[in-house]
């Protein structure tokens, strides 16, 4: 994936923060630049994560153990971003619709882009 493409996820990822915000209670961003903030600073995260525990532990990852983690991304990402406010059911609850947004708007990670970049090395 090349720049443009990354920065194109993260506007969608902003977006549907913003979104999010709106929809599910015990969830605030403060506008577009903090839900951009928060959409780099829930990928850091989500690689720190996955590097230290592997593919089968990450926010993007499907199941329970995925959901967890991703709502735990969440939570964690408030204290890095200014104007973000997350409960720890709001963040349960965000990561339950941005999960159901992805089913319909998938965007890939930067390690399947990564991986998708290999492969056609």
């Amino acid at each position: 994936m090349n720049f443009l493409g990354h920065v194109v996820r993260f506007i969608i990822a902003a977006i549907v923060l913003m979104v999010v915000s709106w929809i599910v209670p015990g969830f605030a961003v403060g506008g577009f630049w903090s839900a951009l903030m928060l959409a780099l600073v829930i990928a850091l995260l989500g690689w720190v994560v996955e590097g230290i525990f592997g593919k089968r532990v990450n926010p993007f990852g499907r199941g329970i153990v995925g959901f967890i983690v991703s709502a735990l991304v969440i939570w964690i990402g408030q204290y890095v971003v200014d104007h973000v406010h997350v409960s720890l059911l709001g963040a349960v609850l965000a990561a339950l619709v941005i999960g159901i947004i992805d089913l319909f708007i998938p965007v890939s990670t930067p390690f399947d882009a990564g991986r998708r970049s290999k492969d056609h090395a």
